[in-house]
């Protein structure tokens, strides 16, 4: 079946990879990473670009990857954190298909990134207080970009997908 694009949302650390990769599989899509497709054709980390390129050199391929990928079907696009930031990436996403903003608390996101050494922007700043700060500062720009909300906390992967599949079919 040919279905529209599905663009998934949120701050770092909200499950995008996790959830992605899981509706591939159960709706039988395509997946498109586009940070993992930005590091691929940039040959560099996301870091190595942030720290060479400058961040507005990456928003800038974020962007022309999406005018590329807007007129494609099928497709599972996992957004990076700070794509949906720029008034025109979200313009291109709602025109792409249908926007899912992947919620969590900051206390989960801390807890699922503490790890990652991979984000410039939480370099020396993973606590929950710089987290929460951030989150409020993008959230009225998610909720903008947006046509369906899911939160993921404390959930498990395959409730948190049906309630994606469920609010598409009635979007």
């Amino acid at each position: 079946m040919d279905r529209k694009n599905i663009l998934l949302i949120g701050f770092m650390g909200t499950g995008k990879s996790t959830v992605s990769s899981r509706l591939k599989k159960r709706l039988d899509m395509k997946e498109v990473d586009t940070d993992a497709l930005i590091v691929k054709r940039e040959g560099m980390s996301i870091s190595d670009i942030f720290a060479q390129k400058g961040e507005e050199a990456f928003r800038n391929m974020e962007t022309a990857l999406l005018e590329e990928l807007e007129s494609q079907r099928n497709l599972i696009i996992s957004c990076g954190g700070g794509m949906a930031l720029r008034d025109e990436n979200a313009a291109i996403m709602k025109a792409a298909g249908t926007v899912v903003w992947l919620t969590a608390e900051p206390e989960t996101i801390l807890k699922r990134v503490k790890n990652d050494d991979s984000r410039p922007l939480l370099r020396g700043n993973k606590n929950t207080a710089f987290i929460s700060d951030l989150l409020e500062k993008r959230r009225p720009k998610y909720e903008a970009a947006a046509d369906i909300a899911v939160a993921t906390d404390h959930r498990r992967i395959n409730d948190i997908c049906d309630e994606i599949i469920r609010k598409i079919d009635e979007n």
